[in-house]
């Protein structure tokens, strides 16, 4: 297919070439992304992304912050998943740490993920059919995305740039009220999936719109280090959650649904599949919640547990040296992934021993998606362009950093 689509290019039909400017000044390009299209006609030569126009030099600020203060930073990368950004950083500084987190902690931090996960998939799904022209799907989405946020706010106080995960467990115990929500969620959320596929599932405008478009095979993925439901479209079953288990992820039953065809339909239809698969993990991890607390008692990253008295000095030093300067991590480096919903986000850190970080790099999923961006549009026709980006779910904070 993909080789039929590029012999189009040598046409009989006699067109100029030209270079065109799209963003970043654009609706529909994701934030502020830049691409410079080269085109024959109506079809791309060539694509070449411009990033860095949302660059606001987080691994640099973070070398000057306390770990704790540098969870708020992440919110700010993608900032329609923040959950999974603080999930993924406290779990490399956990890492260099070797810190233990408390059972129950673990799973309340697993539903949390999953939620997350669902309602990053409900965004995508409602501007992706938006960008494509269906009006419909975005309110029908934004219906279910608008209970979820709810939920956070519960949580910790915001429904867009969260904090609740903290190195050692989390901010706050998930209350019996949200809990019985969640159930009544999962419960009603597969009949409001079918609302959604029988707006799009066989619309012959989204099948035009989607099938056999920016097709990728699982050896060019692989190449291209894709990951998250772009790679799984290829017929990659790689999926963190199940190759590294963290958080509650071996104590539950899930699949990985993978696509056939690599194309822009089999990333839509993984979406929709993993959306079932997070209700079904959020179940499980709700029937099996543990009783215990929600933050690791290793005072070096905690306060101590409420109501006990600080009966002499060194614990009032103590508690005023957590509070100013943070916590010390040991000398050495660490590298962790996180299966977010947009693919591997992963924290390379360095520390020298202090309570700051001596280098901080991170591997945001968006950014690397975007290097297969020109193997994927080339030969197909502009109007497919804002689609192309959309299969990526690409959020360009977390692209530029």
């Amino acid at each position: 297919m993909r080789q039929a689509v590029l012999q189009n290019l040598d046409s009989s039909i006699q067109t100029d070439q030209f270079l065109l400017n799209m963003g970043p000044q654009h609706p529909s390009t994701h934030g502020v992304l830049r691409v410079l299209l080269e085109l024959d006609g109506e079809r791309i030569k060539r694509s070449v992304p411009d990033l860095g126009y949302l660059h606001r030099g987080t691994e640099k600020i973070a070398e000057y912050r306390t770990y704790n203060q540098i969870i708020p930073l992440t919110d700010r990368l993608d900032y329609v998943s923040a959950m999974a950004n603080n999930y993924a950083f406290v779990r490399t500084v956990e890492k260099l740490l070797q810190l233990k987190v408390p059972d129950r902690a673990e799973f309340v931090r697993t539903i949390v993920a999953e939620v997350q996960r669902i309602v990053n998939h409900l965004f995508w799904l409602g501007t992706q059919a938006l960008d494509i022209g269906a009006m419909s799907v975005f309110f029908y989405t934004f219906r279910e995305r608008e209970e979820l946020l709810d939920i956070f706010e519960i949580l910790c106080g915001a429904r867009l740039t969260t904090n609740y995960y903290r190195v050692g467990g989390v901010e706050s115990d998930m209350p019996q009220h949200v809990i019985d929500r969640l159930y009544k969620f999962v419960e009603t959320f597969e009949g409001h999936i079918q609302e959604y596929n029988t707006l799009l599932e066989t619309n012959r405008i989204w099948l035009a719109r989607t099938k056999n478009i920016a097709v990728i095979t699982g050896e060019d993925a692989i190449n291209f280090g894709l990951s998250g439901p772009t790679l799984r479209g290829s017929g990659i079953p790689y999926d963190l959650r199940k190759f590294e288990p963290y958080g509650a992820y071996d104590q539950v039953e899930f699949d990985v649904p993978v696509g056939q065809n690599g194309d822009i339909y089999d990333r839509y239809w993984i979406r929709i599949e993993e959306m079932r698969q997070s209700a079904k993990i959020i179940r499980q991890c709700l029937d099996k919640l543990p009783n215990g607390p929600i933050m690791t008692d290793d005072h070096k990253v905690s306060f101590p547990e409420k109501g006990n008295v600080m009966h002499n000095m060194e614990t009032l030093i103590h508690h005023f040296l957590l509070v100013v300067h943070g916590f010390n991590v040991p000398p050495g480096d660490t590298y962790c992934g996180t299966e977010t919903p947009k693919g591997e986000l992963g924290f390379y850190i360095v520390s020298d021993g202090s309570g700051k970080p001596y280098r901080m790099k991170i591997r945001a999923p968006s950014f690397v998606n975007m290097g297969a961006f020109d193997f994927m549009a080339k030969g197909y026709m502009i109007a497919d362009i804002i689609t192309i980006f959309g299969t990526y779910d690409i959020v360009m904070g977390e692209c530029d950093r």
